[in-house]
């Protein structure tokens, strides 16, 4: 659009928001004569309330429109609108589609093969597991993997992602000019950073809010080819993205966990309503009639040349977690010799230190 920044200075006004600004521009057919032309009559017939006139009478008054648009490419903000080619395919056909999108990093044509990652914020030791293994094997399917950066879920599937060298984006729930949670500014900076984007729908300096983060949901289910839950409580937010999913006819897959946790609840529930039960990443492929016949880049224990004990471990923890007292004591091995295996097959990447002396293998 040739009056980009006339569009980007108008979705400032508090109140203008995508399905207000379509109304606008359906009407004066450019961002500019809306800007250069439009009247409180106008505004009323269609529907847009006087409040939001005169906030935009007032915007005029303080702002420029290529210098505000300026201000944003100098911070190295970068804008898609609804109406560019490289739109996201796939966001573009749900109902209500941003019609903005701020980002920083890179939206490449190859992302629109992705699938959304979410759950708890409040994510266990088997929720970590079940995420990074999931999560590793959807990028090494090729897939780029779409969360909220949110705490928990949202964060393991992202730095899984980067960890990888996959590609990921990042929906947040307010403006790019600041990270919520805080704590996750260089994994954003990361992501940006060649392997993906971290964007929303919101101006930059928009606050993050409460309310903003249902809506932010319905991106993640509109970016991804699919949706997969893989912990969450029976009120997580991340039912809203798999509520989103089905409503656009997309799958919605679910990891199921053990019956005595609140955060089981969840994937539960969606299995109950439908969504499909997976445990592996193949179950996820099949569904979607994928068919990998790439070369898994997962280590296998013939190719590691590990000793008797080692293949021994790594049996014990093929499928559970296990603590290394336990370990020892059902292999009748001291835990000296275990502890001293276990630190060789971390660092060879086969076996994931969950904490507290429990291992799971990778």
């Amino acid at each position: 659009m040739e009056d980009l920044s006339y569009l980007l200075a108008l979705h400032l006004v508090d109140g203008l928001g995508s399905a207000r600004l379509k109304k606008l521009l359906d009407f004066y057919k450019s961002a500019k004569d809306i800007w250069d032309k439009s009247s409180l009559s106008d505004f009323k017939s269609l529907s847009i309330p006087e409040a939001v006139y005169y906030k935009f009478k007032e915007q005029k008054k303080s702002l420029d429109p290529e210098d505000y648009l300026l201000s944003l490419t100098k911070k190295g903000i970068k804008i898609l609108t609804f109406f560019d080619e490289d739109y996201p395919k796939d966001l573009k056909e749900i109902y209500d589609p941003p019609l903005i999108l701020y980002y920083k990093g890179e939206i490449l044509k190859e992302d629109d093969f992705a699938l959304g990652v979410v759950g708890t914020r409040k994510v266990t030791g088997y929720g970590v597991a079940v995420t990074e293994k999931l999560v590793s094997g959807l990028v090494e399917a090729g897939f780029t993997i779409v969360s909220g950066l949110a705490r928990g879920v949202d964060t393991l599937a992202h730095k899984t992602a980067v960890k990888l060298n996959g590609r990921t984006i990042a929906v947040l729930g307010g403006g790019i000019n600041s990270i919520f949670p805080p704590e996750n500014l260089d994994l954003a900076r990361k992501i940006a950073d060649g392997q993906g984007a971290y964007l929303s729908e919101h101006p930059p300096s928009y606050p993050h809010l409460a309310g903003n983060f249902p809506t932010r949901n319905r991106i993640i289910a509109g970016m991804s080819q699919a949706v997969l839950v893989t912990e969450a409580a029976f009120d997580s937010g991340s039912l809203i993205t798999a509520k989103y999913a089905l409503e656009y006819g997309k799958d919605v897959f679910a990891v199921p966990g053990p019956i005595t946790s609140s955060l089981s609840e969840g994937p539960l529930e969606l299995i109950k309503n439908g969504a499909r039960l997976v445990t592996s990443v193949e179950d996820i492929l099949n569904e979607m009639g994928i068919n990998s016949n790439q070369k898994s880049k997962s280590k296998k224990q013939k190719d590691l040349n590990l000793t008797d004990q080692e293949k021994r471990i790594m049996d014990l923890i093929e499928n559970e977690q296990k603590h290394i007292d336990d370990i020892a004591r059902e292999l009748k091995i001291p835990i000296s010799q275990i502890s001293g295996s276990l630190i060789k097959l971390e660092i060879m990447g086969v076996v994931k230190n969950m904490g507290s002396g429990v291992y799971i293998k990778s």
